[in-house]
């Protein structure tokens, strides 16, 4: 009996070394992490003068602006229980230029400053969690709150805090609801509360927007889901200007129904305040986000339509929690369909039966469908790109990519791209519990790849990107115009590089020269800029024009493609077409894909192959199987060469190898809103 209470005495000794050692590691930053988010001032001046999108100019052609319309700050639970404690002004102040302290203690910084930003915390119990920690607060006199009081002025990033910090965020919200519905916590109160940090969200808009320089816009996150992963139907609610703004917003907490939303949004309308619902991570809706019915289960007809195009002409495709352009089970014919789809086959959407009411290129081939039913196409949206950073800030690029949680992802052992030590990897993965995942649980706190332990916190993190950029064309860098392009959907997305991308279709294009240096004036006064449409004339096949030019701080093109879809006898289609190709080669007209130009990826050190790939790709480009009688949508993608996905970057720098059940490659890449080309 002695001897094994002492063999319990000595595992239990081993357990409490091991959680001293890891909180110890944890607690020194890695080295790496915080040069790779710091860069000296000589490149930030190499980077504002290629950046040529900082001047204010007006231009009837228009300039392309790149911005995040998704970031939350220590006002959202999440991003406070988590250890953010950057409000909106050091949101914006980061989206300037300047450096704000990342949670897990380093400091993080933009290569260039953005053209313009909207802070999107979560309406749902805005600002709650810091009045909670506050203890003058009379909100945090109530019991549930005292594990949060004081929560974010002293702290470990030691695995033990996680821990804690994991069940505070699963418990608050449930325990706060459930209080309200039962009235023993005050609804008035929490509304005051909620209020009060609007009124200084709009403020720090309102202050940091500078016409011309850096546009700012007032703006909230709904959160809506029916469960964590199920029927997620999220949106940023975005205001064109901040005045005569309601006091307070519609949260969850009024509906989980979208369309309640609208018509809140369409009652301020009718009062001079216009704004868009734009959604986001249908990839994990779970089928919900471009349903063939309403959210309430009933047909959609036009006035459903119409609502819903009113409301929400825009839908992020790419972001930290994945891309939901398309996806392998259903784009069996588009080599790159895979890009970034979040933690295969863990989620509702990535199942057969949920997964063609998540992804944007089906729900252009649906709103077709429903189209040539007679009823208004209610899927004409166009695209952009964000990050969804939980840290008042987004990475935007691999190579310096700092995840987007906060204490739980802020180095590269915590987000999964580098191995633990070993021993304490085998004691974890032993008493965490089973192997066996289930569909919302977590298996096991490691995981055993290569022969090293991962931690595996969650099972996702590895698989959020470096999240993406909204692009749009407008004439100048305000509000007034920004959100116009907005609603004209004379937008793109970009997985994070400032990949410029142009669009075009009509009838008259092809008269003129790719060199003509009125291209661009002609093309908007005789085609169809992306966003719009396009009828049929006298059964000739359009002529779209697609000009695309990569960041200079990133890398080359390798080339620009024309995705088509279209439905016939019921049946949804859709194509991918190489229509430039970068080094001066050809499209195979049989295959119409472009053919290899070499470009390769060095996975000891990332570095790529030099002098391949093109800083600009333009081109004219019919359908060469285009049909005058079928409505059909397309629209551009244009890829980078391959490159070092982030979890091959931090691994290189810790001088690991990459886990080879992680992409160790990417290809960086944008998108255009599409061009609609209809039939008489």
């Amino acid at each position: 009996m002695i001897k094994k209470i002492g063999v319990v005495i000595l595992m239990l000794l081993i357990i409490l070394g091991s959680f001293i050692f890891y909180g110890l590691f944890i607690l020194n930053v890695d080295k790496e992490q915080q040069v790779q988010t710091t860069l000296d001032d000589s490149y930030y001046q190499v980077a504002n003068l290629l950046d040529t999108n900082s001047t204010p100019l007006v231009n009837p052609n228009k300039n392309a602006y790149f911005g995040d319309l998704h970031i939350h700050t220590s006002n959202s639970f999440d991003a406070y229980t988590f250890g953010s404690l950057s409000d909106p002004e050091m949101a914006y102040k980061y989206a300037q230029g300047e450096s704000i302290p990342h949670p897990t203690g380093y400091d993080i910084q933009l290569r260039r400053p953005l053209d313009f930003y909207a802070v999107t915390d979560h309406g749902f119990f805005l600002g709650l969690l810091p009045t909670a920690a506050d203890t003058n607060s009379l909100f945090s006199k109530y019991e549930y709150t005292k594990p949060l009081h004081n929560l974010n002025e002293s702290r470990s990033n030691g695995f033990l805090e996680v821990i804690k910090r994991g069940g505070l965020f699963g418990s608050f919200a449930s325990t706060t609801i459930e209080g309200i519905r039962n009235g023993t916590i005050d609804k008035d109160l929490i509304d005051n509360v909620q209020k009060s940090v609007w009124r200084e969200t709009i403020r720090a808009a309102d202050d940091a927007y500078r016409p011309g320089i850096f546009t700012t816009f007032a703006a909230y996150e709904y959160t809506s889901s029916e469960d964590l992963y199920n029927k997620y139907l999220h949106r940023n609610v975005i205001f064109e200007d901040t005045k005569n703004l309601p006091d307070k917003i519609f949260s969850r907490l009024d509906s989980q129904n979208p369309e309640p939303l609208w018509e809140w949004m369409n009652g301020l309308r009718e009062n001079g305040v216009d704004s868009l619902a734009i959604p986001h991570n249908s990839n994990i809706s779970g089928g919900s986000a471009f349903s063939n019915e309403s959210f309430n289960g009933g047909p959609i007809d036009d006035s459903y339509a119409s609502n819903r195009l009113l409301n929400e002409p825009l839908v992020e495709i790419t972001q930290a929690k994945g891309t939901s352009e398309t996806h392998p089970l259903i784009s069996k014919n588009d080599e790159w369909a895979s890009f970034e789809t979040d933690a295969p086959s863990k989620y509702p959407s990535n199942e057969m039966k949920n997964i063609k009411g998540s992804y944007v290129r089906n729900a252009y081939l649906r709103g077709l469908a429903i189209e040539e039913k007679g009823i208004i196409n209610p899927y004409k949206f166009g695209l952009i790109g964000s990050s969804d950073s939980h840290v008042a800030g987004g990475s935007y690029n691999e190579e310096t990519h700092f995840s987007k949680i906060g204490m739980i992802d802020g180095t590269p052992k915590l987000r999964g791209s580098v191995p633990f030590n070993k021993t304490f990897g085998f004691i974890m993965s032993k008493i965490s519990g089973s192997e066996e995942v289930t569909q919302y649980e977590m298996a096991s706190l490691m995981k055993y790849v290569d022969n090293n332990y991962y931690l595996n916190a969650g099972d996702r993190i590895i698989y959020f990107g470096a999240s993406g950029l909204a692009g749009v064309w407008a004439e100048e860098n305000t509000r007034e115009s920004i959100f116009a392009a907005f609603r004209k959907k004379e937008t793109f997305a970009t997985s994070g590089p400032r990949i410029k991308v142009r669009f075009f279709g009509g009838y008259d294009l092809e008269n003129y020269n790719l060199s003509d240096e009125n291209l661009i004036r002609k093309a908007y006064s005789l085609s169809t800029p992306m966003g719009g449409d396009i009828f049929t004339d006298n059964k000739m096949s359009p002529t779209f024009l697609i000009w695309t030019v990569s960041d200079p701080l990133s890398n080359k093109l390798q080339r620009s493609q024309i995705v088509k879809g279209w439905v016939e006898n019921g049946i949804h289609n859709e194509k991918v077409f190489d229509v430039v190709c970068s080094d001066g080669l050809k499209v195979d007209p049989t295959t119409h894909r472009c053919p290899n130009n070499g470009a390769k990826v060095n996975l000891n050190d990332c570095s790529t192959t030099a002098n391949i790939g093109s800083s600009e790709l333009k081109t004219f480009w019919k359908d060469p199987e285009f049909n005058s009688d079928i409505n059909a949508f397309y629209y551009v993608r244009v890829l980078e060469n391959p490159s070092c996905r982030w979890s091959t970057w931090d691994a290189v720098r810790n001088g690991e190898k990459p886990r080879s059940d992680i992409d160790s490659i990417i290809q960086e890449r944008a998108w255009s809103s599409p061009i609609w080309v209809k039939s008489f």
